[in-house]
């Protein structure tokens, strides 16, 4: 999966970035992202959440782009699991299907930082205020039984407060999505804050990552290769992406193999504290 997607200054006034997974035959999921596509106060608050993130605090992007791509990395990270044996806890818990599975993880990840349209501090908590209340609508078509919808909005929700820091993920759709918003890390993720002056080690060691590629493995279902343009991008594989894949539940299952691709690139000539 090409994760080189520039992340851009997305304005609400500005045309829509057209947010898109491959729904497959999965019926439920294509009623949930035709309700997603449809939703014009779900864009703003992406486009919220990142005014907040890039403008306001200098961070790498939290906006529609960060949404596509998480959602489309747990998407992608779920099928090669359930290709490999692996049974989501939808199905062993709650007796429901493969199809509301991948609903889980979809809308978890397009969810997970909605909170950040209203504060970065706590944003996991205000994620889940604002995310009950626009699971109803989302799931409304595709899930007509009261019953199941709720099932599914349950896990949806958990998924979305585990991602955060110290979250302890008790489903493997939750550890999908915590370990999916930690795999966007390529440079296109920081170039806003990068290019106006926040040089630190976030901003660097992303724009040091040419791309992430998620692979099926041999060894292992999954195996996540990382092309570094720099070694500095070793702080977001040793840090943050390895602070994310532990206690997510998916340690057994994923290989990870990050390597400079050639000649490293100088990033940063000059460095005053």
């Amino acid at each position: 999966m090409n994760l080189r997607q520039e992340a851009t200054g997305l304005r609400i006034t500005e045309a829509r970035f057209k947010v898109h997974v491959p729904t497959r035959r999965n019926a439920r999921l294509k009623a949930v992202m035709a309700a997603v596509d449809a939703d014009a106060e779900l864009y703003a608050l992406w486009v919220a959440q990142n005014v907040n993130a890039v403008t306001r605090l200098g961070m790498s992007d939290h906006g529609p782009v960060h949404m596509h791509l998480v959602a489309n990395l747990a998407l992608h990270l779920l099928r090669l699991l359930m290709k490999r044996g692996v049974q989501p806890a939808a199905v062993t818990d709650h007796g429901l299907e493969p199809d509301d599975a991948e609903v889980i993880v979809t809308l978890a990840a397009l969810l997970h930082d909605v909170g950040m349209s209203i504060h970065r501090i706590n944003h996991e908590e205000y994620s889940l205020i604002i995310a009950d209340r626009k699971l109803p609508g989302l799931l409304a078509s595709a899930y007509p039984d009261p019953a199941r919808r709720a099932l599914v909005q349950s896990d949806i929700l958990h998924a979305i407060i585990s991602h955060r820091k110290g979250g302890h993920p008790l489903t493997l759709e939750a550890g999908i999505v915590r370990v999916a918003d930690a795999l966007d890390m390529a440079k296109g993720r920081s170039r806003l804050p990068f290019e106006r002056g926040a040089v630190n080690i976030h901003s660097v060691s992303a724009m040091a990552i040419e791309d992430v590629r998620i692979e099926e493995g041999t060894d292992k279902p999954i195996r996540v290769h990382i092309d570094l343009r720099n070694s500095a991008g070793i702080f977001q594989v040793d840090s943050l992406l390895k602070e994310k894949l532990k206690g997510s539940g998916l340690e057994p299952y994923v290989e990870v193999l990050a390597e400079t691709t050639g000649r490293e690139e100088t990033l940063v000539r000059r460095f005053r504290l």
